[in-house]
């Protein structure tokens, strides 16, 4: 049932990769994921038989792509299912002509035993020598002990796989049947220490689970597993959004224009989690792919506005935003009594509040939600919303905030996620600027940039953020996580926020200006950590 903000997804127990170590704490299983490349540690309470919760899951999910993994799964099972047919027979027949060779092997030995025999008792006729000598030939033959027999008889040890069983699983082995008919007879769940170790390999558990947790490497794509095992999809309180249990996709028609690197992701996840969506695109093929997945096309902005309860958009910076909403077939001309729109681009507090009038004024509803986050981190569903305006909205929003981010704060009035959004940004930018002067400062100095960020990766400061960034410009890799464009926008905005309340910034002055030395040098499409060159040249 409940097993997280992300729906139940089926996959099997493989073994992992030999250079990939396990996650420490909680026990794991190494998971692979149907109708997906993913991979991933997942703890064993977060997993479930595949069979007794089958029809349950998949009247809960109704995604594309979560039919097709079920579709994968049934394949799978057949094909197995073949397989051990096949085997059986083989192993049948072979068995047939064993015991048949055993059989007259048995017989010709007890042919040359009577023959013994008799002559035996010619040769000692009236001593009883004979039938001793017949007794102890028997007794060798069967005299071997309980425990040998047992020892012989006995399965192949239990624990971890072979090596060369790279994916073991038998659906249908006894060991599975007996968990899953279990579940149904009042099998507890999630199954004690000891029901798991009754698994005679691991590997043979299908299992449904959720994808993330705390405890979890992946190979290829990032699953996201949550940490909480319980809880509540409703919205807590007035300033986050529930991570946890199955998000039941709103049946409100959900539109999305803007399909760059944050909405690209955005859009991906709320098809993945079974919502009605229409794409618009201002480069119309971009929306290919989202068709492709079940979305639907939508011509302009105001045709997207109109046939939705609820459209998103995400674009790149003011300007955009503005035109979007007041250009030619905009938002604007879509907008009627009741429809609602949620602008999750980052600007400034003044064009949100713009925005934020004219759609109300034609009877419309008003939401910002800015996102803090990369492109990683919208395709992985793991987002940070800061939202503010229209609360029934956000409240709305819910289960598309759930399937874009882990967690969502409302603000209060419009404008303040503006805000909010620009200082976060505004922090990011610095660092990421200070980071790239500590690198070329230990350059030019004769100390090694990889001891450094050993050093820094074991100390305080240690995050992904610093050690993704660090590793880019080590390896020379700047493919546009976030623009270095839209952080040097972000830095002005902010500048500009703490001048209009006379508030002092001249750390972000500092580093915006070496972020615009970056842009002179052909770094605005590179990602922010392109601002490493403005030192070296």
């Amino acid at each position: 049932g409940k097993l997280g903000r992300y729906p139940p997804w089926p996959g099997k127990i493989v073994n992992p990769p030999k250079d990939l170590k396990k996650p420490r704490g909680k026990k794991c299983f190494f998971v692979k994921f149907f109708g997906t490349e993913d991979h991933a540690w997942i703890k064993v309470e977060q997993l479930k038989p595949y069979h007794p919760h089958k029809e349950e899951m998949i009247k809960i999910n109704k995604g594309k792509r979560f039919q097709q993994a079920v579709d994968a799964v049934e394949e799978f099972l057949r094909k197995t299912k073949g397989k051990d047919q096949a085997s059986s027979h083989n192993s049948n027949e072979e068995k047939n002509r064993r015991n048949s060779s055993e059989e007259r092997g048995k017989q010709s030995a007890g042919e040359e035993k009577r023959k013994a025999s008799l002559s035996e008792g010619k040769l000692k006729k009236g001593t009883g020598e004979g039938k001793k000598r017949v007794s102890s030939v028997s007794s060798e033959r069967g005299s071997k002990s309980p425990l040998k027999r047992a020892q012989d008889q006995s399965p192949r040890k239990r624990g971890r796989p072979p090596k060369d069983e790279k994916d073991l699983t038998i659906p249908e082995s006894s060991t599975v049947k007996r968990v899953m008919t279990g579940t149904v007879a009042g099998f507890k769940w999630p199954p004690s220490v000891s029901e798991w170790s009754k698994l005679a390999r691991p590997s043979e558990c299908f299992v449904f689970s959720i994808q993330p947790a705390v405890c979890y490497q992946a190979i290829t794509k990032k699953l996201k597993v949550c940490e909480e095992e319980t809880g509540s999809t409703s919205i807590q309180a007035a300033d986050s959004t529930a991570v946890n249990g199955s998000i039941t996709p709103t049946d409100k028609k959900i539109g999305f224009l803007g399909l760059g690197l944050m909405g690209s992701g955005i859009v991906s996840n709320l098809l993945k989690m079974g919502h009605t969506v229409t794409v618009w695109n201002r480069t119309a093929e971009k929306c290919d792919l989202f068709i492709q997945e079940g979305a639907r096309l939508g011509r302009t902005p105001a045709e997207v506005v109109s046939t939705c309860d609820i459209t998103f958009a995400c674009v790149s910076d003011p300007k955009a935003a503005k035109d979007l909403v007041l250009g030619p077939s905009g938002v604007l001309q879509g907008i009627r009594p009741g429809k609602c729109y949620v602008d999750m681009s980052t600007v400034d507090a003044d064009t949100v509040t713009e925005l934020a009038q004219v759609i109300v004024s034609r009877g419309g509803r008003f939401l910002e939600a800015p996102v803090s986050g990369n492109q990683q981190l919208s395709n992985d569903g793991m987002l940070v919303i800061l939202a503010a305006g229209d609360r029934g909205l956000y409240e709305d929003c819910s289960s598309c905030f759930q399937a874009m981010g882990k967690t969502s704060f409302f603000l209060g009035e419009v404008g303040n996620a503006a805000k909010m959004m620009l200082i976060v940004n505004m922090v990011q930018g610095s660092f990421m600027a200070t980071i790239a002067e500590g690198l070329t400062l230990a350059q030019v100095t004769g100390q090694s940039q990889q001891t450094l960020l050993d050093i820094l990766n074991q100390g305080q400061l240690a995050s992904i953020f610093l050690d993704q960034k660090c590793q880019n410009i080590l390896q020379g890799n700047f493919k546009p996580d976030f623009y270095l464009k839209y952080i040097q926008k972000d830095l002005r905005l902010a500048i500009a926020l703490g001048d209009s309340v006379n508030h002092p910034t001249p750390m972000a002055a500092a580093a915006n200006e070496v972020y615009k030395r970056a842009k002179a040098l052909d770094q605005s499409d590179n990602d922010m950590s392109a601002v490493y060159r403005a030192y070296i040249h």
